[in-house]
């Protein structure tokens, strides 16, 4: 008979131990934050499993190491806060929870009646039926922050058994604990990522991208209202000259009280956005012309009085565009373009402000619409990079690739590069599509070279980046940033765009040089360069121009024999020498015949996406 009442209560112990085990689940998929999942978890202890106690405390890290109660069920709260428990290796230490968190392992007083350890609160265990105590130590990402402490009302309860399903709980509320943690700085970092995103970092004012949102939102209420809204464009103070002068700091504080004037001048019903360095918007939800100019006359005198900078008073006077919904423009682009121009109508005016005015033909305004969209289009990383292999003839095997731009636009799909390069180079946006496909192409380089795929990526150089000051600074930058070397990368420049300065060109191409990066001359034979100045050129390669490769083999072999001689022309100068525009296999083999090193074009392949090269060349019937 008393054998079977011990397997009873075994099964009795075990089944509460299951039920913990249970419902801690339960709890742990329901959790949505930490100081409630303890709690609930301390409820079902001692609620659904049938523990007298189940409490969790916080290790503080103080001169007398307390831990300190932040969840339990059970018993009242003064109880838990009396028990005064230490980590510490002292006599308020040595007890089942200050020895688990202190030791880092579970720990088990299995009668708080006869343990020497325990005396300290053995008439408060005895008060509240608690016989027996197992402590668990709460570790998260390496280190103990707590303790999980459970107590049954029979002495020598917590069997091996029991203990280890306990211990799978305790394990599996860690593990939750844990995802709670990351959630929350998930949630933490995507709070701040949106206000980088969407903020201004000096002003604190919303950037033009939360302005455009602000302005999407604004022309749909318009809309379905049938109300007129007004947007405001304004450039104000001189930040370059004042930080030139004073100092960049100063400079900052100067935007920084115009901001708080415009913010009080426009009030709280018209959102003030920071566009760049001194251009400020301001979104008129409602109203037309008339409140609009009014709007404008206000904020001009609010920013009249000079501005006092370290004793030193700034004129801080503005000059205002206005561009109306639906009268100029019934989405943000266009209204954010025409208030731009309008702002440029206000400086040649001596009013201060003026309304957008004026009209162009329709292949202007798209030029200009896809002016403003590329560079939005630049930042906001809607461009991509297809890749077009080269072939290694002598081989028969890719031997590299050049990155060749696309723009994924919104409306009009996939762009090529003839449809907005030119664009580019007319709005000043050629360099900063450069340094876009460089880095992207030193992206898709490491994936590759991660994969074991080392051959090199070739980026093209225009003229305006052979000018720009800061080219090898960003060349070494972004290097710098994929951990990239010398051979990752071959940059092509077209003979034409060395000729425009070819001194200056010279010069470029030795600091590039200077780099190890390899240099091609791209599109040759069409930059009337000498003999004399090719020589000087500190370059690896020519890239023979596709108008004399596609005609091979139809135009009476003129375009052949020019092949042929620029072939040998680079090798006796000791260059590699490419050939593009490779639409056929009686071309390519021809190319072979005259010692033409490698090959480009659609009968090898035309430009595909990064993620799918490596399948193409598995697949590839070319060769």
């Amino acid at each position: 008979m008393q054998a079977t009442n011990s397997t009873s209560q075994e099964h009795q112990y075990l089944n509460r131990a299951l039920r913990t085990l249970s419902g801690c689940n339960r709890a742990l998929l329901r959790a949505e934050d930490e100081a409630s999942l303890l709690q609930e978890i301390c409820r079902v202890i001692v609620e659904e499993a049938g523990y007298r106690l189940a409490w969790v405390g916080r290790a503080e890290h103080d001169a007398t190491k307390t831990v300190t109660p932040i969840a339990h069920a059970g018993v009242e709260q003064a109880y838990v806060e009396s028990l005064n428990i230490s980590w510490a290796d002292n006599e308020r230490g040595r007890g089942t929870s200050g020895t688990a968190i202190r030791t880092g392992r579970l720990s088990l007083t299995r009668n708080l009646l006869t343990d020497p350890n325990t005396t300290l609160w053995r008439d408060g265990a005895i008060a509240h039926g608690i016989a027996s105590v197992l402590s668990f130590p709460l570790r998260i990402e390496g280190e103990i922050f707590g303790v999980l402490g459970i107590g049954a009302p029979e002495p020598d309860a917590f069997g091996p058994q029991e203990v280890e399903l306990l211990t799978q709980a305790a394990e599996d509320l860690m593990f939750g604990l844990k995802a709670l943690r990351t959630r929350v700085r998930a949630t933490e970092a995507e709070a701040t990522i949106r206000r980088m995103a969407y903020f201004d970092a000096l002003t604190g004012l919303p950037n033009r991208l939360r302005l455009r949102e602000q302005l999407e939102e604004a022309i749909a209420s318009a809309k379905q209202e049938h109300w007129a809204l007004g947007l405001l464009q304004l450039e104000v103070g001189r930040s370059q000259e004042i930080s030139e002068a004073l100092g960049y700091r100063e400079g900052d504080r100067l935007q920084q009280a115009i901001a708080a004037r415009l913010v009080q001048a426009a009030g709280p019903g018209n959102p003030l956005a920071r566009l760049g360095e001194c251009q400020y918007a301001v979104l008129m939800p409602s109203g037309g012309a008339e409140q609009a100019s009014q709007l404008a006359q206000k904020i001009l005198v609010a920013l009249y009085d000079p501005i006092d900078l370290a004793g030193v008073f700034l004129d801080a006077r503005a000059n205002i565009g206005i561009a109306l919904y639906p009268g100029h423009g019934t989405d943000p682009d266009a209204l954010i373009r025409r208030a731009a121009s309008a702002m440029e109508q206000a400086k040649r005016s001596s009013s201060g402000y003026a309304l957008f005015q004026g009209s162009l033909d329709r292949e202007c305004a798209q030029h200009l619409t896809l002016m403003s969209e590329l560079r939005r289009a630049i930042d906001g990383n809607q461009l991509l990079l297809h890749y077009q292999p080269k072939l290694q003839i002598a081989t028969n095997t890719v031997c590299g690739s050049e990155a060749l731009v696309r723009w994924q636009h919104p409306q009009h799909g996939l762009l090529p590069p003839n449809d907005f390069i030119k664009l580019a180079e007319n709005a000043g946006l050629i360099t900063p599509l450069t340094y876009w496909v460089l880095d992207a192409a030193l992206g898709q380089s490491y994936a590759w070279h991660q994969e074991g795929d080392h051959r090199p990526i070739s980026v093209n150089l225009s003229a305006h980046d052979l000018r720009d000051p800061k080219l090898l600074e960003r060349i070494r930058g972004a290097f710098s940033t994929w951990g990239a070397e010398p051979n990752w990368i071959e940059f092509e420049l077209t003979e034409s765009a060395l000729m425009e300065d070819p001194v200056a060109a010279l010069e470029t191409l030795t600091q590039l040089r200077n780099l190890d990066t390899r240099l091609t001359i791209d599109d040759f034979g069409t930059g009337y360069s000498s003999l004399a100045y090719l020589q000087k050129l500190p370059v690896d390669s020519l890239k023979i121009d596709q108008s004399f490769v596609i005609p091979m083999l139809s135009d009476d072999d003129d375009s052949a024999k020019i092949v042929r001689s620029i072939v040998e022309l680079a090798h006796n100068l000791d260059l590699e020498v490419v050939a593009e525009g490779v639409e056929n296999q009686e071309t390519l083999n021809r190319l072979g015949n005259f010692g033409c090193d490698i090959a480009q074009g659609f009968s090898i392949s035309r430009p595909i996406p990064g993620d799918s090269f490596r399948a193409w060349e598995a697949h590839s019937t070319w060769h």
